[in-house]
């Protein structure tokens, strides 16, 4: 069993909206974060971007890749909900990651790293792009309230 921690939650209230780190966040199969747009339940909409995941590991290699130190871009810039350490994300759809005491997730696809990375720094996109770097979608299966320093574990 792969496990890891979980060591960020981010959120924002609208696109392009500032970013809000906090250490603890409901989640819910209904709007996925509390307080985050994305994750709201739209009657026509696919589901596949309820929640989205990214590993320090990932992101550090990325930044590493642009001869940029480790927390020289701060995590949350990459706009997703939450960071992942010490854990390899599944790269299949289907499989279940696990949060805290209660929390699933079902992994949807992958989180493919958009134009506005280059907004953020030249060559982002590109350096994201290997090895689902840029993390994973998911939706929520199973609601819970999640706190940074959580246990993250991969079912397979």
């Amino acid at each position: 069993m792969n496990s890891g921690r979980l060591a960020g939650i981010a959120r924002h209230d609208r696109p392009r909206g500032p970013i809000e780190t906090v250490n603890e966040v409901a989640v819910t199969t209904r709007e996925g974060v509390h307080g985050d747009y994305r994750g709201a339940m739209k009657p026509e909409g696919s589901r596949k971007r309820q929640i989205s995941l990214i590993t320090a590991e990932g992101w550090s290699a990325a930044l590493s890749d642009l001869d940029l130190e480790a927390g020289a871009i701060p995590w949350w810039h990459r706009r997703v909900n939450l960071l992942a350490k010490g854990i390899t994300l599944p790269q299949r759809a289907g499989e279940h990651i696990h949060i805290g005491k209660t929390l699933i997730i079902e992994v949807a696809q992958e989180c493919d790293p958009c134009s506005r990375m280059e907004e953020i720094h030249p060559g982002l996109k590109a350096a994201l792009t290997p090895d689902w770097r840029g993390g994973i979608l998911g939706r929520v299966l199973v609601e819970g309230t999640i706190r940074v320093g959580d246990a993250i574990r991969i079912e397979e």
